[in-house]
């Protein structure tokens, strides 16, 4: 994220840093870093599809270091690609990366990945923490550059653009900011995070006393994530830099400090174009001046006011405005109710979707869960099925059509899957997407039952929370293919009962009395899971079909939102899924099929396993 090969540049030299004590201030949260960051921080393992479970106590653990110091929290979470999608080349980048990783994990080679489901499980423990959140029409750096200086306060990210807006109370990079080492504090202030601020003073003096308004500039010129132009290369090659070599030659920041001094001739970025532009051929200049001023517009603090959000729960933007929305689906998207996928698709007609560490040999494991999207899309598009401008065909019996990003084996491929036609209720000429909140419950519901393919008196004797959950298992064993086995099916019954034993366990509500036998259970499947694992092979085929089942939870999780919650959301952050237990559930069926045992000490967790593997049997 960011400005090419900065980040690597002010973490080598360490001198532009002020110390700093948070304490007593609010603070503007980039949510994408800090959920990326702790993951990275909490996880041991990569390639079982992940632990959300850990994952959710480092998030609480996080902010309860925050309110001992009394940092009121501000996270503001990146939205969608945005209409002008000017992010696509960069996206495709990451997504490609992505897939080496998780290619590389598969083949039991080093490396990390952010399993599918983190950002909803993040989303879900904000929520139950009670952390104020907003999530942005689009991309959030200029809103929180916004946000932050309303309020004077810092903004902690990991991100090297904000190294370039213009703060008044700087930016803290979450590498710096020592959250779980917690300092007491002298006298009556009170404890406090020790952490390092960024000085743009200081960076500016470091290069001839650069003017700061330059900053933006030299992100534009050296390249960041919307722009890296080739037709710059040509600057780069005539121009000579400080150090007396042509760009490019000398160290591996080189490039990147030699334009720096290059600009600090300049006293204002007019200038400093205007002599840009004589290295380039005259037909191109007039066209590079606009891009160029254009894209260092993204580094003004937005006007949107978030403040606004924050006390009174409006979120107005003028993209969102153009965009022409519902009003019900802007208000979901700004509460995160609703997942960027939903407007990317929804605008652009157009979604990435996330490679996980599966067998690269086998088709994407989201193409399981396709025909869930494709309702998805039917009901996201029949808004605009018969307007000419959102239809390349004027035949308004046309299904429209939404461009996939996934992989095909090891490269990143489109493809363009049509929307499903929907069922009566949601078909007539009236229904549009602004209606579908006033569609009844029932309809929803069945909607919802019918796309995932059970009926609800299935689901009558199983509690609430698991009802979306048990319906997408269902699901999953019809549609799964190669087909899930009985082994795979146990393990990750076993994984939903153990996430409920541990939450009926651990519950934080002094009123609630737990029973002793579930007590007992709980320590013994504990014990269980400190043995040494006799097998540790990784199955790469059991993994592709729990890849499969979480692709599936995924866009059930979405439909289920879309349809305003027909079933209780279940609940990512309480164990509901954990990659290396099924895993090791799974492993330990094949050889001890007592392990099925495994709660037989709690009468009640018996019983919700039997319920489970009864539900999903019939």
């Amino acid at each position: 994220m960011g400005i090419q090969g900065l980040t690597g540049f002010v973490e080598e030299r360490g001198s532009f840093f002020t110390e700093l004590r948070v304490r007593d201030t609010k603070l503007v949260i980039d949510g994408s870093s800090l959920y990326h960051r702790l993951y990275f921080a909490s996880a041991d393992d990569f390639r079982r599809g992940g632990d959300y479970g850990p994952f959710a106590a480092a998030v609480g653990e996080f902010f309860g270091s925050l309110r001992a110091c009394r940092v009121a929290p501000f996270v503001v979470l990146d939205g969608g690609r945005g209409a002008d999608d000017r992010k696509l080349p960069t996206l495709k980048g990451r997504a490609a990366e992505r897939l080496r990783a998780a290619h590389g994990l598969s083949r039991g080679e080093g490396g990390c990945l952010v399993p599918l489901l983190t950002r909803e499980a993040f989303v879900q423990a904000l929520g139950r923490l009670g952390v104020p959140f907003v999530q942005c029409f689009a991309e959030a750096d200029r809103e929180i550059a916004g946000l932050a200086n309303r309020w004077g306060c810092p903004v902690l990210s990991l991100d090297s653009d904000f190294c370039v807006f213009d703060l008044a109370a700087g930016y803290c990079p979450l590498s710096h900011f020592q959250w779980r080492s917690v300092c007491p504090g002298e006298g009556e202030r009170g404890s406090y995070v020790p952490a390092r601020c960024f000085s743009v003073e200081k960076f500016c003096r470091h290069f001839s006393h650069l003017n700061k308004s330059l900053l933006p500039l030299f992100a534009v010129v050296n390249g960041n994530d919307y722009i890296d132009l080739a037709a710059l290369e040509v600057f780069f090659s005539k121009v000579r830099l400080a150090g007396g070599c042509a760009a490019g030659k000398g160290g591996k920041h080189a490039r990147l400090q030699g334009l720096l001094h290059w600009l600090s001739q300049f006293a204002q970025p007019t200038e400093a174009v205007d002599s840009l532009l004589k290295y380039l051929k005259k037909h191109q200049r007039e066209e590079i001046r606009e891009l160029l001023w254009a894209s260092m517009e993204d580094y003004t603090p937005s006007d949107v006011n978030l403040e606004d959000f924050f006390q009174n729960g409006k979120y107005e933007c003028e993209a969102a405005r153009k965009a022409d929305l519902p009003w019900w689906v802007l208000d979901a998207l700004a509460k995160g109710e609703l997942a960027p996928f939903i407007s990317d698709a929804l605008i652009l007609r157009s979604t990435f979707l996330h490679v996980q560490v599966e067998n690269m040999q086998r088709p994407s494991a989201h193409s399981t869960a396709l025909p869930i999207r494709q309702v998805i899309y039917g009901l996201l598009l029949k808004v605009s099925q018969n307007t000419e401008a959102a239809s390349p065909s004027k035949q308004t019996n046309e299904l429209p059509v939404v461009c996939e990003f996934d992989r095909l084996q090891k490269t990143l491929k489109k493809t363009f899957v049509q929307a499903a036609s929907l069922p009566t209720d949601f078909c007539d000429d009236h229904f549009t997407l602004d209606k579908l909140i006033e569609v009844p419950m029932s309809c929803r519901q069945m909607l919802l039952l019918d796309t995932l393919g059970v009926k609800m008196s299935f689901l009558e004797s199983v509690p609430s929370h698991l009802q979306l959950p048990v319906a997408v298992t269902c699901y999953w064993i019809c549609c799964s293919e190669p087909k899930v086995n009985l082994h795979q099916l146990k393990a990750l019954l076993l994984m939903i009962v153990s996430g409920e034993l541990h939450r009926i366990t651990n519950d934080p509500d002094p009123t609630v009395v737990h029973a002793e036998d579930d007590t007992i259970a709980y320590n013994e499947f504990l014990k269980w899971k400190e043995k040494k694992l006799q097998n540790k092979d990784f199955d790469l085929d059991a993994a592709h079909s729990f890849c499969q089942w979480q692709c599936c939870l995924q866009m059930g999780l979405y439909l289920n939102q879309l349809l305003c919650t027909p079933l209780s959301e279940p609940d990512l952050t309480s164990r509901l899924y954990s990659g290396t237990l099924v895993h090791r559930l799974y492993q330990e069926l094949k050889s001890t099929p007592s392990v099925e045992n495994l709660f037989s000490l709690s009468p009640k967790m018996t019983r919700l396993y039997q319920v489970l593997l009864n539900t999903v049997a019939s």
